[in-house]
């Protein structure tokens, strides 16, 4: 048995999440049986979606369990293998969560290549994040060449991809973040404008008006993308982070109907439902992360033990790009 830490879900949070909600566990993970395979972390993910799996309700996933471990994604090395398809020293991504040891079957694995990008990429812009930008924008936004994009949330992992995947199908990109830092930050990777949304009202800062917005917020950021949006523009519903912690029913978007007048198109996407667009995705962006015309940032923080209190700085958007934890070797 190798010993090995995991982060299980102690409690149900009211509202804003608290370390005590969460507990680290010590366990021991036996060597893999015949088919298993196992797999020593580099880096597990923290993402906003997890705030809802945190509720006892009803959605596109069930929620966590309590007393059990925090599933999502995570990357790492397989360091003992009784599996033929995964050799010793490969590199997986996986959705076995906040734990320094996963044994698996192999089922729901996939390979990664450290040799063309970090091992840290594969939870953020050629993971995930990476994927949930690319369908959200092309395939549910279906944005064209010349046209103007607003996307919320635009310094973390999904939002800075989404921006920049724009600029490459020539579009004009306009960005809202919560510090100066994040602003200064996507004004450098290329949107043309940028505005830190406590300093300047949304409906202010989109002037004469936008095509699509890539919606990461929710509330009356949605209202002012609402009111900003030209005729039978879309709007790509990715999520609402502003509501994630809300105990009251949110008060906007208080002017909905102009979905009506307007003609627009809103649509909501489960990235999940998309795994099937990875190798295009990977085809395509992989090259411009590379080349490095599609750039990235990560916000780390160090030891399993931290991996509430970086959720929870998630969830204060204290994250510029991916917010990562790592808890073992990263050396590819």
């Amino acid at each position: 048995m190798r010993p090995s830490r995991e982060i299980h879900l102690a409690a149900r949070p009211q509202g804003m999440p608290d370390t005590g909600d969460f507990v680290l566990v010590e366990v021991g993970v036996p060597e893999p049986a015949d088919g298993e395979v196992l797999i020593q972390n580099a880096y597990i993910s923290v993402d906003p979606y997890m705030r809802g799996r945190m509720n006892d309700a009803k959605s596109y996933v069930p929620p966590f369990a309590l007393g059990e471990v925090m599933t999502g994604g995570a990357v790492g090395r397989v360091v003992a293998s009784q599996n033929d398809r995964f050799r010793e020293g490969a590199w997986v991504v996986h959705n076995l969560g906040w734990r320094e040891f996963a044994l698996s079957d192999g089922k729901g694995l996939l390979p990664f290549d450290t040799t063309a990008a970090p091992a840290s990429t594969g939870l953020g812009v050629l993971g995930m994040p990476g994927l949930t930008a690319y369908v959200g924008l092309l395939d549910v936004g279906r944005v064209e060449a010349g046209e103007t994009v607003y996307v919320s949330g635009a310094a973390g992992a999904v939002g800075s991809a989404v921006g920049q995947i724009a600029k490459l199908k020539g579009c004009r990109v306009i960005g809202s973040a919560g510090s100066a830092e994040k602003v200064a930050w996507l004004k450098e990777i290329g949107f043309d404008e940028a505005f830190d949304y406590h300093d300047v009202p949304a409906r202010e800062a989109l002037g004469e008006g936008i095509d699509v917005y890539f919606d990461n917020v929710g509330g009356s950021t949605l209202e002012a993308a609402l009111a900003a949006l030209r005729l039978r523009g879309r709007i790509v519903a990715c999520g609402a982070i502003s509501q994630y912690n809300a105990t009251e029913p949110p008060v906007a978007p208080r002017n909905l109907f102009l979905v009506v007048t307007k003609r627009l198109r809103m649509e909501g996407f489960i990235v999940s439902d998309h795994f099937d667009r990875m190798a295009a995705f990977l085809n395509e962006v992989a090259p411009h992360v590379r080349d490095c015309s599609l750039r990235y940032r990560e916000t780390v923080v160090d030891g399993i033990q931290n991996a509430p209190a970086a959720f929870i700085g998630l969830l204060m958007g204290e994250n510029i790009g991916k917010m990562l934890v790592r808890v073992g070797p990263d050396d590819a």
